[in-house]
C-alpha cells in the first residue's frame, strides 16, 4: 500500500485533494513515466502537449518526495554550473545561458495556462554568510551581467542589507529577481490535474516491480503491465534500478524544514520586507521564505547519514532564533523532512539506461526549477532533438566505488569537514 503525504505544511495546505486509482491490467501507451513528482509529472504534461499518449505511475501519492516537501525555491541555473563550463567548455557556457531560467518559464507559462493556484512569487537572494564569501558572489554578478545574462540582478553590498532583512548576521549578497517560491505540492497538483485533463492515465499505489527496456518496453506492477515505445524513470528511483550509469550516482540526503505560526504583518515586513526566498552561501546552507498565510518556513540542516534527527523542532529551532531572535517566542506548527538527491559533481544526472530507457535525476536541492528543465529535455530526445540531452550525456560524473550505505558514510564525512569549514 502507497503511503500518504508527510505532516507538512504544504500537505495541510494543498488545494487538491484528488486521488489517482491504482493501475491495473495490460496497458499500451507512447511512453510510460515512472514517478509522480516533478519529473515524472512534467514530462508527462510536456508529452500530453505534443500529443503523446503517457501512462504515468507513482508507488505513493503525486507529489509524495521532495517535489512535495522541498523549501519552496525556484533558483535559476544548476548547482554545479562550474563543472559544466570545466567540463563541456564553450558549449557549456551556452548550454547554461539557454537553460539557466527555463525551468522557470515552464513553470510561469503553466500557471498562466491552467490556472494553477501555487502562490507563485519573484525574488530570490543568496546571502553572504561569511565575510569572505562576498568577493565571489559579487563577482558571479558582474560577470553574468558582462556576459549579457544579468538582467534581474542585483548586488546587495553589506550596508545595505538592512533594507533587505532584519538580522545582522550575513554580509551583503545578491537578489536575483527572475528566481522566486512557491508553494510546491500545490504545483505538482496543478500541473497533474492538467496533465490528466490532456488525457494522461495517472496512478497511484502503484509501485513498479520491473523494466524490461527493447522495442516495445514493458513496466509491471504488482497488478498491471504496460507496453510502451519508451520509459522515463523521473527522479529518485529504487534501489533496483539504479543499475549501469546509475550505480553509484545518486545518494539520497536528508533535508529538514520547520514553519512557525503566522506572523504579524509588522513582524513579517520586519525580518523580511521584500519577501524573498534566501538560501546563506555556505556549502552546508540554511534556507528561508515566507508562505502565503506569513509564516517563516525555514530548512537546512542537511543530513548525510540517513539519520533523521530525533526532534526537528529542537535542532532547527536554534539557528533559527540565532537568525532572526525577533521570532524566539513563536511556535512552531509543523516539522517535516525528506531526501533530496545528491550528485558529487552537482550536475543533474540525464541519460539513458537503454535505447528506450531515459532518466532524469539528483538535482542537488535546485530541483524546482531544474525538473522542469530537465523533463523538457528528456522529452525533447524522445521526439528527436538530441543536443541538449546529448551535452548532459558528455558529462563525467563522479561514481562512489561502494555500496549506498557505505556511499552515505563516506559523504557524510566529507560534508562534516565542509561544515566545520563553514563554522570556521
Amino acid at each position: 500500500m502507497g503511503e500518504d503525504h508527510v505532516k507538512s505544511y504544504y500537505a495541510a495546505t494543498a488545494n487538491d485533494g484528488a486521488r489517482y486509482p491504482r493501475a491495473q491490467g495490460e496497458m499500451t501507451a507512447d511512453v510510460c513515466v515512472v514517478g509522480g513528482g516533478f519529473s515524472g509529472i512534467s514530462a508527462a504534461l510536456t508529452l500530453a502537449e505534443r500529443g503523446y499518449s503517457v501512462v504515468l505511475l507513482e508507488a505513493n501519492r503525486i507529489g509524495w518526495g521532495a517535489s512535495g516537501r522541498n523549501g519552496g525555491q525556484m533558483i535559476a541555473g544548476i548547482s554545479g554550473e562550474h563543472n559544466i563550463e570545466r567540463q563541456l567548455g564553450a558549449q557549456g557556457r551556452e548550454l547554461l545561458r539557454a537553460i539557466r531560467y527555463r525551468g522557470h518559464e515552464i513553470i510561469e507559462g503553466r500557471v498562466a495556462k491552467y490556472g494553477i493556484a501555487c502562490d507563485l512569487k519573484h525574488g530570490w537572494m543568496e546571502a553572504a554568510a561569511r565575510e569572505k564569501h562576498m568577493p565571489h558572489l559579487r563577482d558571479y554578478v558582474e560577470r553574468r551581467q558582462a556576459e549579457g545574462d544579468g538582467a534581474g540582478l542585483e548586488i546587495v553590498e553589506p550596508h545595505e542589507m538592512a533594507h533587505v532583512l532584519g538580522t545582522k548576521i550575513y554580509h551583503g549578497g545578491y537578489i536575483d529577481r527572475r528566481s522566486g517560491h512557491l508553494h510546491p505540492l500545490n504545483l505538482c497538483h496543478g500541473e497533474a490535474r492538467a496533465a490528466a485533463s490532456l488525457g494522461v492515465k495517472i496512478f497511484e499505489d502503484s509501485q513498479v516491480l520491473e523494466i524490461k527496456g527493447g522495442s516495445p518496453c514493458f513496466v509491471t506492477t504488482a497488478q498491471a503491465r504496460i507496453k510502451a515505445a519508451s520509459v522515463i524513470l523521473a527522479g529518485s528511483t529504487e534501489h533496483q534500478f539504479q543499475r549501469g550509469p546509475l550505480r553509484g550516482l545518486t545518494f539520497p540526503t536528508g533535508s529538514y524544514i520547520i514553519a512557525t505560526e503566522p506572523l504579524d504583518e509588522a513582524t513579517a515586513q520586519a525580518i523580511n520586507p521584500q519577501d524573498l526566498a534566501v538560501a546563506d552561501s555556505n556549502i552546508v546552507l540554511d534556507y528561508f521564505r515566507m508562505s502565503a498565510d506569513r509564516r517563516l518556513l525555514f530548512g537546512g540542516r542537511c543530513n548525510y547519514s540517513n539519520r533523521d534527527p530525533a526532534d526537528l523542532r529542537a535542532s532547527l529551532r536554534p539557528r533559527l532564533v540565532e537568525i532572526f531572535p525577533a521570532l524566539a517566542d513563536k511556535r512552531i506548527d509543523f516539522a517535516w523532512g525528506g531526501r533530496i538527491g545528491i550528485v558529487l559533481t552537482r550536475v543533474p544526472a540525464i541519460g539513458r539506461l537503454e535505447p528506450n530507457v531515459y532518466y532524469l535525476q539528483g538535482y542537488c536541492g535546485h530541483g524546482v526549477n531544474t525538473t522542469h528543465l530537465a523533463a523538457e529535455i528528456v522529452c525533447d530526445a524522445i521526439a528527436g532533438t538530441m543536443e541538449k540531452f546529448d551535452l548532459f550525456e558528455k558529462i563525467r560524473h563522479v561514481r562512489l566505488p561502494v555500496g549506498r550505505w557505505m556511499g552515505n558514510q563516506m559523504l557524510a564525512l566529507g560534508m562534516l569537514y565542509y561544515r566545520l569549514r563553514d563554522l570556521l
